[in-house]
């Protein structure tokens, strides 16, 4: 297969050196207020499972309103390149700093390059980057949501209810992740995702982000019908991928309720305004197999090996 569907396909590798702890730095409040109270057992919609969204090599955009940056690249059946990611820098969301760096990702894609991201290096995903996974798994409990991802780092996200953020939140590689329910949706807010690391950026065509990044998370679930056209519409962007490396697929005979994420993404020093995109899911069919994504460290179309992350010192 190509080398550019290595984000999704292979995701192996990674460079070098653990970033040193940030200084904290203080943050708004999450949406909703911690003492509010808590949403009764009874009425909290059922999320727990795993989900499938099998597509590549992007999110959804949203029905209206300002959207995420997408590929310049199409298939013939207008659908996004996978095999060539080349982000529209001229999406007006973006500062033209962004752009640049958009831009420049996107040649380099076009010389035949496949530049590195933190899917392909190995190196912690947060999000949105992290929404482009086939598979997700939700663990709801009293007092947290654990979600998990089926990308080879088996990467996971803690999700604290119905607290508030530190009011000094030090920054981290997936940043500070606090819930609380409003009705039949599951709303996560999450800051304080660290920038000061390689391959730091919010999607697969190199937008980058700074410490004012912050996104707010919305899952409820849909009647069969609606995710089943919801998905649809989403494969007239992205490309439908049955058989890829996450091992899921989705259950096209499981007539239930399907699962969509709205999210929305703002970041002053990067976005000249917020935006939204989503990702819809219905449950998952196949296995979920193991990877580790670091032990298969050769970049077989450059011919070496990646930077996995090394420390001076052991963490133990």
């Amino acid at each position: 297969m190509n080398a550019h569907r290595r984000d999704f396909l292979l995701l192996v590798t990674l460079a070098s050196a653990v970033a040193t702890p940030a200084l904290g730095q203080t943050v708004v409040p999450a949406l909703g207020s911690a003492n509010s109270g808590t949403q009764a057992a009874a009425s909290i919609p059922d999320f727990s499972g795993i989900w499938a969204h099998p597509s590549w090599p992007s999110v959804e955009p949203p029905l209206s309103g300002p959207g995420p940056v997408v590929n310049k690249s199409r298939l013939r059946t207008g659908q996004s390149n996978g095999n060539q990611l080349v982000g529209d820098y001229t999406n007006p969301i973006l500062k033209p700093n962004a752009a640049e760096v958009v831009k420049k990702h996107g040649e380099i894609s076009l010389a035949g390059v496949t530049y590195p991201t933190p899917a392909n290096q190995c190196w912690p995903q947060p999000v949105p980057y992290i929404f482009w996974t086939i598979g997700i798994q939700i663990l709801q409990q009293p007092d947290k949501i654990t979600i998990l991802y089926s990308n080879p780092d088996h990467e996971v996200c803690h999700v604290r209810l119905n607290q508030p953020h530190p009011a000094k939140v030090t920054p981290s590689f997936y940043g500070d992740s606090v819930g609380h329910y409003e009705g039949d949706t599951l709303v996560i807010d999450t800051v304080g995702v660290k920038t000061g690391r390689p391959f730091a950026m919010v999607d697969i065509y190199g937008t980058p982000y700074t410490e004012a990044l912050h996104v707010v998370e919305r899952y409820r679930l849909l009647d069969y019908e609606a995710a089943k056209e919801a998905q649809e519409r989403g494969f007239k962007e992205n490309r439908r991928l049955p058989h890829n490396d996450s091992g899921l697929d989705v259950d096209e005979n499981y007539k239930g309720k399907g699962l969509q994420l709205q999210f929305t993404v703002e970041d002053e020093g990067v976005f000249t305004m917020p935006w939204s995109a989503m990702m819809t899911y219905r449950r998952a069919v196949g296995a979920w197999p193991e990877f580790v994504c670091s032990e298969n460290r050769h970049e077989y179309y450059y011919n070496k090996d990646a930077e996995v992350p090394t420390a001076d010192k052991p963490d133990f």
